[in-house]
């Protein structure tokens, strides 16, 4: 049994892969942006699911919960699955929020990311970032940059586990109820990653679709642009990803 924590699992995929790693009898951390949103998840906490609430829009909320966490039981694995689609909170909460887990949790030795096709149309330059949402984010920018984090991650951590997940184009609140790809097929990967003892899955540094590695935008694997990604993002919160 490991313990997780999936973040963003109020909805769609993040509350579909809280509910099958419960069901396959792992302890698992859901996460919600405010109180309202926890109310959701009174079903999986009813099922011994510990809850946690913060909002990944703001990067002292994320502190405050990666020190909760690191005062309780270790985190096994992190299924890094909250993101937004637009608006102010782009950057801060698919990439910031991420970076930030990832840096300043002790204990895990998987992580895996939410990334997206629409990374391969994101700009790999660091130029005008708003770090802090003070203006709109990219969405495609964004994914690129988490992709990328997960790649670092992987080259800085040989003792982690660590890979990106384009779950696919699907009908949750996000994808919109004409998504054309397949909802259980969405969630399936990212829980293989964080928990299972196969081989293909004990492996880091992919980008992965249902299950199959894919070739990821060339920026991902571009250790000059890590490096730059990281650097910036240590100059923003104050945190270094050693």
């Amino acid at each position: 049994m490991s313990r997780l924590l999936v973040t963003g699992s109020a909805d769609g995929l993040g509350r579909a892969a809280a509910d099958a790693l419960l069901s396959a009898g792992h302890d698992v951390v859901v996460h919600a942006r405010n109180r309202e949103r926890a109310a959701a998840l009174s079903a999986l906490v009813s099922r011994r699911a510990h809850l946690v609430v913060a909002d990944f829009a703001n990067p002292d909320a994320v502190r405050y919960l990666a020190a909760g966490l690191n005062d309780a039981e270790p985190i096994d694995a992190v299924i890094h699955n909250a993101g937004v689609w637009g608006g102010r909170a782009v950057i801060p909460v698919n990439v910031v929020a991420p970076y930030l887990l990832t840096a300043l949790l002790t204990g895990p030795r998987r992580m895996v990311y939410l990334s997206s096709s629409s990374h391969l149309s994101g700009r790999p330059s660091l130029a005008g970032v708003n770090w802090r949402g003070a203006s709109a984010g990219s969405y495609a920018d964004s994914k690129l940059f988490v992709t990328t984090l997960a790649a670092a991650v992987a080259r800085l951590r040989p003792e982690v586990l660590s890979n990106a997940v384009d779950p696919g184009w699907v009908p949750t609140r996000m994808g919109g109820p004409d998504a054309p790809d397949d909802l259980e097929l969405g969630h399936r990967t990212q829980e293989w990653l964080a928990v299972s003892e196969e081989p293909e899955a004990r492996t880091t540094g992919g980008y992965w679709y249902h299950r199959r590695m894919q070739q990821p935008h060339p920026a991902v694997d571009d250790e000059a642009f890590q490096d730059r990604l990281l650097q910036a993002l240590a100059e923003e919160t104050g945190v270094t990803l050693d």
